[in-house]
């Protein structure tokens, strides 16, 4: 008999998402972010669900390939672009589009000869102070790919550092358009909170990551309120009950200690699985669809929950961790980290299950 803990994929949700993008951001083109695995979700498990998109975008070099091992035909762009010279050739058997964001990269281009030219992404430092070029250098560094026999085609683009905030996109803006000026290639400045706020970023491709899998990139906004439905639900079921008396402590520290008489509910599931230890007292849970309360510190494969508002719990009632029901962004906030950690920390030891159906608890 299975562990009765997995995660969910849904792929319906996913496309709603993508659509979503659409409607956001008319007539661009949509480079989805598919890095770190998918956001956890499973580079080649949610493909069907962004099958709409025109193209994907990954930090890792090995992604991209398997991308196209997978026949995978659309634009892949490598968003922190190549890191040693012998990748070139490699990318251009490939067809990979890649992001140039350092002097070194720019003169590896000049001096090399390819089968086939890149596309290449020039990348704008308009704040974010990670990589890219300084405005002032932009012109000369457009000039001089032009110019190489391994450039087939430019492209310009950014990334915001405060998107999510209501004074956070006019100065990086101004920058952009600074380094851009006079300049004729298509540009790309949204990611997730850009799109949401697309008719202030505009641009001509949008590169959106973390709406596509159901959570915010605002945090003013919930994903309900974006129109976002979660795409990965982390299920499991309790596999104990206990009666804690006033005065008794639950799990490793005695992190919590009841004030009443009431009943806690042990779940498979704990830090070994991804959830995350640093979740304090009162993190929320689902419990037979009502929510509970974590109560004592996460061990390694299971944590506890107080059932008292949920009186009809018992031993292999269903849980959601987050998802459906429960959005990966309350349960992040709760924990003092984002919804982002939370989706990329699903441990290998979980089991993944894919469903086009939204809230359906599927038997293992």
């Amino acid at each position: 008999m299975a562990r009765p803990l997995y995660a969910q994929i849904n792929v319906a949700a996913l496309r709603a998402n993508l659509a979503r993008v659409r409607e956001q951001a008319p007539g661009t083109q949509v480079l989805a972010v598919v890095k770190a695995n998918a956001y956890g979700h499973g580079l080649l498990r949610v493909l069907p669900g962004l099958d709409g998109a025109d193209g994907l975008a990954v930090v890792e070099p090995e992604a991209a390939h398997l991308l196209r091992d997978q026949r995978y035909s659309r634009r892949v762009l490598l968003l922190e672009g190549f890191f040693t010279p012998d990748e070139l050739p490699e990318f251009a058997r490939r067809r990979l589009a890649t992001v140039v964001h350092d002097e070194e990269q720019v003169r590896t281009l000049e001096a090399t000869v390819l089968e086939r030219p890149l596309e290449v992404f020039v990348k704008v430092n308009a704040g974010m102070n990670r990589l890219g070029f300084r405005p002032g250098k932009v012109a000369d560094v457009c000039r001089r790919l032009t110019s190489s026999p391994s450039v087939a085609a430019l492209r310009l683009m950014m990334h915001f550092a405060r998107a999510d905030e209501d004074d956070g996109l006019a100065e990086a803006l101004a920058e952009f358009e600074r380094a851009c000026k006079g300049l004729p290639y298509p540009r790309s400045l949204a990611n997730s909170a850009g799109v949401i706020r697309y008719g202030e970023v505009g641009g001509d491709v949008v590169r959106p990551g973390i709406m596509l899998y159901g959570a915010t990139p605002l945090p003013y906004a919930s994903a309900e309120t974006l129109g976002l439905r979660p795409v990965m639900t982390l299920r499991s079921a309790l596999i104990g009950v206990q009666d804690v008396r006033p005065g008794e402590a639950v799990g490793y520290g005695g992190a919590y200690v009841a004030t009443r008489s009431h009943r806690v509910g042990v779940v498979a599931c704990g830090y070994g699985d991804g959830y995350p230890r640093h979740a304090v007292n009162g993190t929320p849970v689902l419990v037979c669809g009502k929510k509970a309360g974590l109560v004592g510190r996460p061990s390694m494969d299971m944590l506890t929950v107080d059932l008292s508002e949920v009186p009809e719990a018992a031993v292999g009632s269903p849980v959601v961790l987050w998802g459906e029901g429960l959005p990966v962004d309350e349960v992040a906030s709760a924990a003092a980290t984002v919804g982002y950690e939370l989706l990329c920390a699903v441990a290998p030891r979980v089991p993944f299950v894919t469903s086009e159906l939204a809230g359906v608890d599927l038997a293992l």
